[in-house]
């Protein structure tokens, strides 16, 4: 198991960028990456999806390596089998979590880590693998009116993206209510898992 859980993926660390391409093991005109922005479906300001695209490019993966998937059908494996990387945009938690049951991709995200693939999470496609997604309406609406939160349970964490000092208070406050730990990442960090292993880049 290969995951990478970030809140803006590689914009203020280049370290993250580094590490996403050492995992990897290819050059990075080679690397071929599932891009999903479903999360940010419901919002007005949509702008850092193009930014988490150039950002991709930035590292020397070609634009005609990065598949763009919505999650409006259902998905078959075959449309993502030859890639190296699933990567989750962020946005809205709830409907992202919505449309991965609705679309079946939670099992293609089962199926894709256990042939070896790579998954990337950016802040709601971050919360995505973890064991619940409430920590989630910190900072999201529940737009869909959703009342299972349980996540994808990759890991036993729940993440608070974005984390700084005005978030500390609230943060602390979650964590009191709920019996899962709960891992804030601030926009320069990273929680990277392999196997049973975790580390946090800073």
């Amino acid at each position: 198991m290969k995951l990478l859980l970030t809140s803006v993926g590689f914009e203020k660390n280049p370290k993250i960028g580094k590490k996403f391409l050492e995992l990897i093991g290819k050059s990075a005109s080679k690397i071929k990456v599932i891009f999903v922005p479903t999360a940010s479906e419901t919002e007005s300001y949509r702008d850092y999806i193009e930014d988490d695209r150039k950002n991709l490019l930035k590292l020397g993966i070609k634009e005609a390596n990065i598949k763009t998937l919505c999650l409006d059908h259902e998905i078959d494996y075959l449309e993502v089998e030859n890639y190296n990387v699933i990567h989750v945009c962020g946005g809205n938690t709830f409907y992202l979590l919505k449309k991965v049951r609705e679309s079946g991709f939670d099992k293609i995200i089962k199926k894709f880590i256990k042939s070896d693939g790579i998954y990337m999470g950016i802040s709601a496609g971050s919360i995505l693998m973890g064991p619940n997604i409430e920590i989630a309406k910190l900072g999201d609406k529940n737009v869909c009116g959703m009342t299972d939160f349980t996540g994808l349970n990759y890991t036993d964490v729940a993440i608070s993206p974005h984390y700084n000092e005005k978030e500390r208070e609230k943060v602390e406050e979650f964590k009191k209510k709920v019996d899962y730990p709960v891992l804030a990442l601030t926009d320069n960090q990273a929680l990277l898992i392999l196997g049973n292993k975790e580390e946090t880049i800073k």
